[in-house]
């Protein structure tokens, strides 16, 4: 991926089935058919780190913390309803990103387009 996380990010998002991208809350945000969100991009804007925060299956969230708690958050608003933070200002591996990403676009993307991915 390239260095800047910003458009690693987009790209992978941008690749998955009619997903567009606009400002939500004054940040880059990706959705499914223009409707939903399934990850947000978070430049600083809630704390000094740099960060996305995705849509997430049941129990991934709780999973990724207490596997790597440097590397995943619970994010603010949306943490509680499982959503997943991912800092991009430490080390991470792109593969298991891409992976995290398409994840969350299963978990907000009707059936039909979800399969897609399969």
């Amino acid at each position: 991926m390239a260095d800047d996380p910003l458009e690693s990010l987009r790209r992978l998002c941008l690749a998955l089935p009619e997903t567009t991208e606009r400002l939500s809350h004054g940040e880059p945000a990706w959705f499914v058919r223009d409707r939903r969100t399934f990850v947000s991009y978070a430049d600083h804007h809630h704390d000094d780190r740099l960060a996305f925060w995705c849509a997430a299956p049941p129990g991934v969230q709780e999973s990724l913390l207490a596997e790597a708690p440097g590397r995943f958050f619970r994010p603010p608003y949306v943490g509680h309803r499982g959503w997943l933070g991912v800092y991009l200002d430490v080390p991470q591996d792109w593969a298991e990103i891409a992976e995290i990403v398409a994840d969350a676009y299963r978990t907000v993307a009707p059936r039909r387009l979800a399969a897609l991915l399969e």
